[in-house]
């Protein structure tokens, strides 16, 4: 007997019981809005970039503004490192404050990779060997599932298969990883 198990929704955060072995969001309403929240969020990223790419690297001192820019640090942590002497600036007069930017860096190190780089979907090389696979009939009898649901999961989520004769092997580690906490 399959064990229910209940999920959080990643965007509303109450508990839900999943129709599907893929299911993420409680409801479909939920799931758009979390993609919509998504796509809001690549798009900042996207024009801080290109306003981050239009800032001289060779500038020793830099504005708030930009400061807040290039560390993604908040304007009240700048002025705070400001008034406490943490960071060296300049003060050319109203609103024109210039922050030294090496000091900066010091304090906050830029990281080296952009939040809308994405990692490869599967980076791994498997082993396909028979002793590492299950078989789709396996996989079924195992996580109590039909067969077309198990090939319909090994192709949502590009998990690698191979065939030998008239049986078809996908790796353990994935198909565990897939279907892991749906049953106990």
């Amino acid at each position: 007997m399959i064990k229910r198990v209940k999920r959080e929704c990643p965007h509303c955060s109450e508990l839900f019981t999943p129709k599907t072995v893929t299911s993420v969001y409680c409801t479909e309403q939920c799931s758009k809005r979390a993609y919509q929240k998504r796509k809001t969020e690549e798009k900042k990223e996207l024009r801080r970039q290109s306003l981050i790419a239009k800032i001289p690297a060779d500038k020793t001192f830099i504005t708030v503004p930009e400061a807040i820019l290039i560390f993604d640090i908040a304007k009240t942590t700048v002025y705070r490192l400001i008034k406490n002497k943490s960071v060296p600036s300049v003060n050319e007069g109203s609103r024109l404050i210039r922050v030294d930017r090496q000091a900066l860096e010091k304090l906050f190190p830029l990281s080296t990779k952009s939040k809308t780089e994405r990692i490869d979907a599967n980076p791994f090389v498997y082993d396909l060997a028979k002793e590492n696979c299950y078989t789709i009939g396996e996989i079924a009898q195992k996580f109590q599932l039909h067969d077309t649901s198990v090939y319909k999961h090994i192709r949502k989520y590009s998990i690698p298969t191979r065939q030998i004769g008239n049986y078809v092997y996908a790796p353990k580690s994935e198909i565990d990883k897939l279907y892991n906490g749906i049953i106990n």
